[in-house]
């Protein structure tokens, strides 16, 4: 008889909590042939107790089961795994969509004559509304209060739907605005370590719609982000589906220096990974080593396996974790439960060298480590403190071509002024370490009588209100606050763009002058016209930097021979004479690690606090009444009959819409900036009477879609080489060649019938998790997205979204085939009956009447992808599985 794995794996265990409690145990999994999962990575461990927990016959068979307990370090990767994770968290940017498209379904079920409570969460669900404020207001004592008043009267619109969402669906837990950011709540209290159902206790896991959200992995959670596309079919119950991963080993070795802090650490691991060439593959840390570093320094480092291309940088589960768990409050006898679940397994405590089976190593040397940044354009182009001055000026006369700024005579007399220095939450609130080494150099510098430069904006957001209560009983707030660095939001801000106005004359000046000006930032996002649409150049730096460059004013600056500023009297003051000591660290460290803290930030009800949050009124209900003249919720479109079809069939005489170079990222596709009266969604916001002044930003207003199509690929820096030499969101229509917006154009090409085509280059739609990204490419037609490399979440999107992403053969791009967009394109072989990683035809016809035809490479990875693909998308496919289990219950 066949192998029932789930039964033979049931065994009980004794927690020490109200029980009994089962679980699936590894190690008698291990005694029924599968003597390999003793040595396999943990984080694969935890997604086989997933697997036999929910192994069903259906949609996780013993096959998936056998299949992962006997991976190969380099075995083949075509199977895929369904992983169902035990819990699912969302921030605003995609959550709120995410509800609007649950919302949709629920009605279309209605609408159908079935009950629309049908359609709920099937798992737990945590959301936080974190990436909503802007920094209008810095440097003064009011600066919280008024940001967080406009931000609740620019987005009361869109918080009344989450307040009425709130009342409509059960199991999810709302964290208002000024609570904190998604990942360092997740990691202060969200993850409970276990999690409890039906009387079995598992390892937590989950999927987030924010791509951060693998900093859980620092905690030795098995969590990442997904789209809000793929996050929807979690919230639902459906497994999350990936193909079997490789798994990259980092061995650590040595200890951190004196001064070098958990910022500069991930900087040279983004870099070294990075050119590793670790993308979509997990990546675990593991060696005697990591017993050195803090949680919160894995969670720095496990926050920005999205900028080195993994799926998830994990760290095992040891004495720091129960150490943390304990630091931030959880209660002592959870704290026990959680190491006996571990050790039980046998997954408790770092591995050494050669313990466990991966499909290569790598060694990070924590001794290598020095202070960096990370700049001017991209988070793993790493620069040596000590080289910053010499590497600026560089990147200033490089050609543009090769990603410099083209100034051949040299830097002017502004360029590489900073005029932005933000200590922003994500990579670096959740870590106290640089947090206080931020407030002594602040001390430091206060007592020196030193000051910013007038012409830098400062600003402070932490991530969590604990890091607001330790700065405060620390007296290093108010260092912080004398150096313009007051707290302007318990959110999101700088980092996502939403660094707010800087002077107005400045602007213009930086403008008319040609001003490469710069920002510096503790977050972990640098990319192009992303932090300001002034800043040219921005730089990735740890918390205690970021306030050093604020003094100086200048980013073109050698910190170890020239002063950051000039004290009362005169004299020099170096980086060095303001740089904290471990032992000024560590003495300030008392109140960061006092549990009270974090139990009295995190007891009592979120936003209760707020009066102009609980003055939302809202609807009641089970389904949302929509409004038609709303210019910010409107009824998605994704269940619409033409969006619920198959694209898995021949394309024939399509066109190219845009002709893209590399690393295009979901900030160049998927709007995040302030809306202009010239664009194509300011011009259709004006004709429903908005003023200008009122039309917020593309993010405010991503569950309108017709601001956000007509958003689409419109970011200033955008380069298509269909219109060579101009940037924006412009292309060229064919065959009459006008130049027109991409919405313009893509809606003639629409009511033309011609399908069309997106061509980029190597890692296309790195960046946020942004569906938007693919939403608003399927909702201005685009058929298929052909490039050299796809970045994981956003090649995932697409196809939840029924957009067909093709790969290029190694060596071959759009100017090796030498294309203009004067061509024409069929793509052959494409049918329902295709198989994941399937190859097809892509013709192309010149206006010569040459063809020539390349092989190209379906990135439908696994079989549910194009289950997906086949009824339109993840939505429709959920819809439609909603509706048969109602069919089949009538």
């Amino acid at each position: 008889m066949e192998a029932n794995f789930a039964d033979l794996t049931r065994r009980e265990i004794d927690l020490g909590l109200a029980g009994p409690y089962r679980f699936h145990s590894l190690p008698v999994l291990a005694s029924q042939g599968f003597p390999a999962v003793g040595r396999l990575p943990r984080s694969l461990r935890v997604i086989l107790e997933s697997l036999l927990r929910n192994c069903d016959g259906q949609r996780v068979t013993d096959d998936h089961v056998a299949a992962l307990a006997g991976w190969q370090p380099n075995g083949d990767r075509d199977s895929e795994i369904p992983f169902t994770v035990g819990r699912v968290v969302l921030n605003c940017a995609a959550g709120i969509p995410l509800l609007g498209d649950l919302t949709a379904i629920r009605g279309a079920v209605r609408d159908l004559g079935y009950s629309a409570a049908a359609v709920k969460p099937k798992v737990p669900v945590d959301m936080v509304l974190d990436h909503t404020l802007t920094v209008d207001y810095h440097a003064s004592p009011d600066a919280l209060s008024r940001n967080m008043a406009l931000d609740i009267q620019r987005n009361e619109e869109r918080y009344r739907f989450v307040k009425w969402a709130m009342q409509a669906y059960d199991g999810i837990r709302l964290f208002p605005p000024g609570s904190g950011i998604l990942h360092q709540l997740n990691l202060e209290f969200l993850a409970p370590g276990l999690l409890f159902k039906d009387g079995m206790c598992f390892p937590d896991t989950l999927v987030g719609t924010d791509s951060h959200t693998c900093m859980i992995a620092g905690l030795g959670v098995v969590g990442w982000g997904v789209g809000g596309i793929e996050a929807e079919s979690a919230v639902m119950g459906q497994p999350v589906f990936l193909q079997m991963p490789d798994v990259t080993g980092v061995h650590v070795t040595g200890r951190l220096a004196e001064g070098v802090t958990a910022t500069d650490l991930v900087l040279h691991v983004t870099e070294m990974l990075r050119q590793a060439k670790v993308v979509g593959s997990f990546v675990e840390f593991f060696g005697e080593a990591v017993a050195r570093l803090t949680v919160p320094d894995r969670a720095t480092l496990s926050n920005m396996a999205v900028e080195y291309g993994a799926t998830i940088g994990y760290f095992p589960i040891d004495e720091q974790t129960c150490r943390y768990l304990r630091q931030t409050g959880r209660p002592e006898a959870d704290v026990a439960a959680y190491e006996t679940y571990f050790c039980t397994q046998g997954c408790f405590g770092a591995p050494r060298l050669g313990e466990i089976d991966y499909t290569r190593v790598l060694t990070l040397d924590l001794d290598s480590v020095v202070p960096n940044l990370a700049g001017p354009k991209r988070p793993q182009d790493r620069v040596p403190l000590r080289e910053m001055k010499d590497r600026f000026q560089t990147a200033l006369r490089e050609p543009v071509a090769q990603g410099g700024y083209g100034k051949a005579t040299g830097a002017g007399p502004h360029d590489g002024e900073v005029v932005i220095a933000a200590i922003t939450s994500c990579t670096n609130t959740s870590n106290p370490g640089v947090m206080l080494a931020a407030g002594l150099v602040a001390r430091k510098a206060v007592a020196r009588g030193l000051a910013p430069k007038p012409w830098v904006k400062t600003s402070l957001t932490p991530g969590s209100q604990v890091v607001g209560k330790y700065l405060r009983e620390s007296g290093l707030q108010d260092d912080l606050d004398r150096l313009g660095f007051n707290v302007v939001g318990y959110s999101c801000a700088t980092c996502v763009g939403a660094s707010g106005p800087i002077d107005s004359a400045l602007e213009a000046s930086i403008a008319e002058n040609d001003v490469v000006a710069c920002a510096v930032l503790s977050g972990n996002r640098n990319f192009e016209a992303r932090i300001h649409p002034a800043v040219r150049a921005s730089f990735l730096a740890s918390p205690p930097l970021v306030v050093a460059f604020a003094l100086a004013g200048r980013a073109d600056i050698d910190m170890a021979t020239e002063p950051v500023g000039f004290d009362q009297s005169g004299n020099p003051v170096f980086l060095r004479d303001l740089w904290p000591s471990s032992a000024e660290i560590e003495q300030a460290f008392a109140a960061a690690l006092n549990p009270e803290l974090y139990r009295d930030v995190y007891a009592g009800d979120p936003g209760s606090d707020n009066p102009a949050w609980t003055a939302i009124a809202y609807p009641d209900g089970e389904v949302y009444p929509w409004d038609d003249t709303s210019t910010y919720i409107k009824e998605p479109p994704f269940l619409a009959s033409e969006l619920r079809r198959s694209v898995l069939h021949d394309i024939t005489g399509a066109r190219l819409l845009l002709l893209l170079g590399d690393s295009v990222t979901t900030d160049h596709i998927s709007p995040i900036s302030t809306i202009r009266a010239s664009s194509s969604a300011g011009r259709y916001l004006s004709g429903f009477g908005v003023a200008p002044a009122d039309f917020n930003n593309y993010g405010a207003r991503r569950m309108n879609h017709d601001v956000m199509v007509r958003g689409a690929f419109s970011n200033a820096r955008l380069k298509n080489r269909l219109v060579p030499g101009v940037e924006g969101g412009v292309t060229m229509r064919k065959p009459s060649g006008e130049q027109m917006s991409v919405f313009d154009a893509a809606m003639r090409y629409r009511n033309e019938d011609v399908p069309l085509i997106i061509m980029a280059g190597e890692e296309y739609g790195t960046g946020s998790a942004r569906d938007w990204a693919a939403k608003a490419t399927r909702l201005l037609g685009v058929r298929v997205v052909i490039a050299g490399s796809f970045e994981r979440i956003h090649r995932s999107n697409l196809v939840g979204m029924g957009v067909l992403p093709l790969q290029l053969p190694a060596g071959t791009t759009a100017a090796t085939l030498g294309l203009d967009g004067s061509e024409t394109f069929d793509i052959i072989g494409l049918s329902d009956e295709i198989a994941p990683g399937q190859t097809v035809t892509l013709m192309i016809q010149r206006t010569d009447d040459v063809i020539e035809s390349i092989p190209l490479k379906l990135r439908i990875d696994t079989l549910a992808e194009l289950q997906y693909v086949r009824h339109g998308g993840i939505m429709p496919f959920v819809f439609a599985e909603l509706v048969r289990n109602a069919e089949a219950a009538a």
